[in-house]
């Protein structure tokens, strides 16, 4: 059908030549036909577009994950660091409170506490001395909200504690609760509740006392009782992600999974059980302490609140540094087995009822694993993989595995079911990656896009630049959704105070957040997730500034089936362009439908906290559809057309009279 179209194409600008037509099409830039006969059409992959979770710029701790204390098990100094307790600071001097951790707590696998002797009795300051933790770059306390407080704590005589959340200044109280006991000679759980009477976005946790003596605290934790379903997620960042409608979530990372050096890499057995006894860990590739409070399970977990396909990236031996030999590769394949069996087993199983007791026994969902991250060419990598890869597929034939090298246009010398693509370049080149995968094998492995972004100097923080190149490399991925299983852009988040990597998709601080214009571009392909590709023919005057993709989805909001035309206009000019439906009956389509614009006056134009939608899709109604719209494309844009169908697309009749095709026109 593509042949035919193009033919049509051609036999009518000839025609239009010969006859000096004066119809709009002479006047149009550009001509897109859509061919939405049965025979040109294609089911793309119900997990095509979905998204990547990094621990990176603070997205879980101090993000998505809502527990508000930072380094509450006071493990970040380490072992052999009693002056480091960052960010928990000193209320008082030296000559009334001595602080220092040690390892005297009662977790074993977590044994810093911290030791607070105070010196002072009658003479201590009003209110007395203490410890405060400001959280991550403050916490969030919202007047009339409850949040959740967990502390250990252990004295050799009686304590008269007080708790409270204050301002920034520690002046105004928010919330307080007391902690007296008489005998906490042993380590002791107080669980209590702070309910919020005033608000503050930058507030602080204090724990003081003024009675002389010495107490111990241990994992001192404060949630918010609101969080997603319970399950720990900070609401208005899980929705964000929520609303993108992903078909997948990979995670845990990216580097995050490997490490500089493996004993910083991440170990899914040391994050999952009782929180107080994860030993938390340094990610020493993005430099910063994780409690992994966010562990194994709860990305698994996240993965089902979204609706999504989890896709959990292991560790196979290998480092940023370091590569383990394959003749002591087992227990790395043995870890990735029992990761498997965690999230899949049977709650009788070893490693399955572990994830039963958490609240569980039903199994995860678990059909992807992807082994490493872009070790391809690193040493050892080759073989080890096939050592991951049979003793997988040997105990789980089911599940589908991924290859961290490309194949895209090198056929792979190893088994697969994905191999791994990733890009970040500058906004010029991502846009002429469009057509990567037009040549690609049709046979084999599929391509698992788990990285794309426009980065540099065109792209800033989110530009709107870089989200038109990503929208035409998407369009692309689209066309090839044959060979192209599965796309995700990255990094998803950001903690504005902590910008390890830009841009990124969602901006955040302790109580607000926005999307970057590349965000923004993502709900444009949201619906593309088993939706139907219909096959489109472009031609323009500057064709190489036009990108353009064609489909039929369901609506889930009202249950309609939709034609929606995308088309992303890169270059500086605006185009005309004339959009023809071919081989399908016009009394299908409806007369009215809508446009979906996302553009600005300044193609570096940028979100940001002052104005969060400077840059967001604009919907109007389209005043004229059908077979044949004549539609205006601004300067640096993205813009959907959507035209309600009457009927399924698997129903729709197929127009095979050319001279019908000719005439409408």
């Amino acid at each position: 059908m593509a042949t035919r179209s193009a033919l049509m194409l051609g036999l009518l600008i000839g025609f239009c030549v010969v006859f000096r037509c004066s119809a709009s099409l002479w006047d149009t830039d550009a001509l897109l036909v859509v061919n939405a006969s049965k025979g040109s059409t294609r089911k793309m992959p119900e997990t095509l577009f979905g998204v990547f979770f990094e621990e990176i710029n603070h997205a879980g701790a101090g993000g998505l994950w809502a527990e508000l204390v930072s380094n509450r098990g006071f493990e970040a100094g380490g072992h052999h660091s009693p002056s480091i307790i960052d960010p928990w600071s000193i209320i008082g001097n030296d000559s009334l409170i001595k602080v220092s951790t040690e390892a005297s707590s009662c977790f074993k696998t977590n044994p810093i506490a911290l030791r607070m002797e105070v010196v002072c009795d009658n003479d201590c300051p009003a209110g007395g001395v203490g410890i405060y933790n400001p959280g991550y770059w403050g916490m969030n306390i919202e007047k009339g909200k409850t949040y959740d407080l967990v502390l250990y704590i252990r004295s050799s005589g009686s304590i008269n504690v007080s708790v409270s959340l204050t301002d920034s200044t520690g002046m105004q109280t928010l919330a307080a609760t007391k902690i007296i006991e008489t005998n906490v000679s042993n380590w002791t759980k107080i669980v209590d509740k702070l309910e919020a009477k005033g608000s503050d976005t930058n507030a602080r946790l204090l724990l003081m006392t003024d009675k002389k003596g010495v107490i111990w605290f241990d994992q001192v934790s404060l949630m918010p009782t609101d969080t997603y379903k319970g399950h720990g997620f900070r609401n208005d960042l899980f929705k964000m992600v929520a609303d993108l409608k992903p078909g997948f979530i990979r995670f845990p990372g990216g580097c995050f999974v490997e490490g500089e050096y493996l004993r910083n890499a991440f170990r899914w057995k040391e994050t999952i059980g009782a929180w107080e006894e994860r030993p938390g860990h340094f990610g020493d590739v993005w430099f910063y302490w994780t409690d992994d409070g966010l562990g194994h399970y709860e990305f698994f977990q996240l993965a089902e609140d979204l609706g999504a396909a989890p896709i959990w990236v292991f560790n196979n031996g290998i480092s940023h540094q370091e590569s383990v030999d394959p003749s002591v590769i087992t227990p790395f394949v043995q870890e990735a087995l029992d990761g498997i069996e965690f999230a899949r087993g049977d709650p009788n199983s070893t490693w399955g009822s572990i994830r039963a007791s958490m609240g569980h026994p039903e199994p995860f969902d678990l059909k992807y694993v992807a082994i490493g991250n872009e070790d391809c060419y690193k040493k050892y990598y080759r073989e080890n993989y096939l050592k991951f890869y049979d003793a997988i597929r040997k105990a789980y034939p089911d599940i589908k595995m991924i290859s961290n090298c490309d194949g895209s246009s090198v056929k792979l010398n190893h088994p697969a079911d994905m191999y791994d693509f990733h890009i970040y370049s500058d906004s010029r080149t991502v846009f002429s990656m469009a057509n990567t995968f037009d040549h690609t094998l049709r046979v084999g492995p599929k391509a698992f896009v788990s990285e794309y972004a426009v980065t540099g100097d065109d792209a800033g923080l989110g530009s709107l630049l870089a989200s038109l190149a990503e929208a035409g490399f998407l369009i692309g991925l689209e066309k090839n959704s044959d060979i192209v299983e599965m796309a995700s852009y990255a990094p998803l988040f950001v903690n504005t105070n902590d910008k390890r990597w830009k841009p990124d998709a969602i901006v955040f601080d302790s109580s607000q957040s926005y999307g970057t214009p590349s965000y923004w571009m993502q709900h444009f392909f949201k619906y593309s997730n088993g939706a139907t590709l219909l096959n489109s023919t472009l031609q323009a005057n500057s064709s190489s500034s036009l990108e353009a993709s064609a489909i039929v989805f369901q609506d889930p909001r009202d249950k309609q089936n939709y034609l929606r035309v995308k088309i992303v206009n890169f270059g500086s000019s605006t185009v005309n362009v004339r959009i023809v439906i071919d081989g399908l009956d016009p009394n299908l389509l409806d007369t009215s439908g809508s446009k979906t614009v996302l553009s600005s006056t300044n193609v570096k134009d940028e979100n940001s906290f002052a104005f969060p939608k400077k840059i967001t899709p604009v919907t109007s109604m389209l005043e004229i559809a059908g077979m044949n719209m004549d539609v205006v494309l601004q300067p640096h844009s993205l813009t959907c057309f959507d035209v309600l169908t009457k009927s399924d697309i698997a129903e729709i009749t197929t127009a095979t009279d050319d001279s019908s095709y000719v005439s409408s026109m």
